[in-house]
C-alpha cells in the first residue's frame, strides 16, 4: 500500500534539501559523535535521580546520525504509519497502476521529501516509539553542532544539555510501557475516521486560510471535529512529554551544566529569531504546536511538581486514565483535583 509514496524518492530529497550541516574536521566529528553517547548514558541516571522513573535496561538504543540517516529513520516510521491511510484511499478509490502510479508515487515522494528536508536540518534529537521492538532515541549531530555554533555556547555543555531532554523521552517510555500502546490506539483511532470520499471537501479553502495565518497547521487545517477531538487528547500527552522533558533539563541543569543559564537563554532568543519564511514554514509544518507544548507542558508539569512534590505528580504515569487532557494542561489544579483528589 505505501507504494502511493515512493520512500526513496522521498528519502533522496529529503537528504539533498536538509544538507550536511556545517563544516567539521574527522577529529571533531568523532569527538562529538563520542561525546554525545557518553552524555546519553550519562543522563540516565540524572533522568532518574531527579524524576523517579528508571528505564528499562537494554531498550531502546541511542543512535547518534546525520541529517541524511535522520531523514531516512523518519521516511520508515511515515511509511509505518501511513500504511492504514494508504489502504484506506486504495479501497475507496481503487489502487493506481502502471504510469498513473509510478508518477503518482514520485510526485508524493518528492513532497514528502521536501517536508523530510526542512525538518531534517532543525531537529536536534528525537525519540521514535514505534520503531520496533522498543524505539530508538537519534540525536542529529550536525544540528547539534550548527545550533551550539549559532548560540556560542560551550560545546561540551549544550551537548548534555540536549541529552538530558532527549533521554528523559526515552525514559518516558521505556519506564512507562503502557505510553506507546496508548499513543499508537490513538493514532488508530485516527485512522479510523477517514473518510476518502471527504478528504478533498473544503481542503484547498482551508489550506489557503493556514497559509494566510487565519488557522493552524496544515494538520489542522484537514482535520474534522472528531478528529481534532483525538488530536486534543494527543496534545495534551504530548504537551506533558516535551514539558516534562524541559523540566527535566532545566532542573537537572545547573548542577552539571555550568552554562545551563545561558544556553537557555540564548535558546529561547533563537527560537523568536527566526525568519518570516522560516516561520510560514514552521507554522505549515505544526513547529510553533510543537514549541506552544513546550512551553504548555513546562507551565503544566511545574505547576504540580510545586504544589504535591514530583513523587505525587509520577501518579500522571500510572495508566491512560491519569494522562492530562488539553485543557488540564492549562488547568494544573484541575489534573490534581481529578488524578489525587
Amino acid at each position: 500500500m505505501t507504494s502511493m509514496v515512493d520512500w526513496e524518492v522521498a528519502v533522496a530529497t529529503g537528504a539533498r534539501l536538509a544538507g550536511e550541516g556545517p563544516s567539521v574536521t574527522p577529529t571533531e566529528a568523532e569527538a562529538c559523535v563520542a561525546e554525545l553517547r557518553a552524555g546519553a548514558d550519562r543522563s540516565t541516571g540524572l533522568v532518574r535521580d531527579y524524576t523517579g522513573l528508571a528505564a528499562a535496561e537494554h531498550t531502546a538504543p541511542v543512535l547518534v546520525v546525520d541529517r541524511a540517516a535522520w531523514v531516512r529513520a523518519n521516511a520508515e516510521s511515515f511509511a509505518t504509519l501511513l500504511e492504514p491511510v494508504a489502504a484506506k484511499l486504495t479501497e475507496h478509490r481503487g489502487a493506481p497502476t502502471g504510469l498513473a502510479l509510478a508518477v503518482g508515487s514520485r510526485v508524493t515522494g518528492a513532497e514528502v521529501g521536501l517536508v523530510l528536508g526542512f525538518l531534517g536540518s532543525k531537529v536536534l534529537g528525537q525519540f521514535d516509539p514505534f520503531h520496533d521492538p522498543a524505539g530508538r532515541l537519534l540525536l542529529v549531530a550536525p544540528n547539534i553542532v550548527h545550533v551550539e555554533r549559532e548560540l556560542g555556547a560551550v560545546p561540551s555543555d549544550f551537548r548534555l544539555w540536549v541529552c538530558l531532554h532527549e533521554e528523559t523521552h526515552r525514559v518516558q517510555f521505556t519506564a512507562v510501557p503502557w505510553m506507546r500502546e496508548h499513543l499508537e490506539q490513538e493514532i488508530g483511532r485516527l485512522t479510523e475516521t477517514i473518510e476518502p470520499a471527504k478528504m478533498t471537501e473544503d481542503i484547498i479553502g482551508r489550506v489557503a486560510e493556514a497559509v494566510r495565518g487565519q488557522g493552524g497547521s496544515l494538520a489542522e487545517a484537514m482535520s474534522t471535529p472528531e478528529q481534532r477531538e483525538i488530536l486534543d487528547r494527543v496534545t495534551g500527552v504530548m504537551s506533558l512529554l516535551e514539558g516534562h522533558a524541559d523540566v527535566v533539563m532545566d532542573g537537572v541543569g545547573p548542577s552539571v551544566i555550568p552554562t545551563v543559564a545561558s544556553i537557555r537563554a540564548a535558546f529561547n532568543r533563537r527560537r523568536r529569531g527566526t525568519g518570516s519564511i522560516d516561520r510560514l514554514l514552521r507554522r505549515l509544518l505544526g513547529m510553533e504546536a510543537k514549541m506552544a507544548q513546550y512551553r504548555d507542558g513546562a507551565v503544566f508539569v511545574r505547576a504540580v511538581v510545586d504544589k504535591v512534590g514530583m513523587e505525587q505528580f509520577n501518579a500522571v504515569w500510572a495508566s491512560p486514565d491519569h494522562l492530562p487532557s488539553k485543557d488540564e494542561i492549562h488547568a494544573p489544579d484541575a489534573w490534581v483535583a481529578r488524578v489525587l483528589g
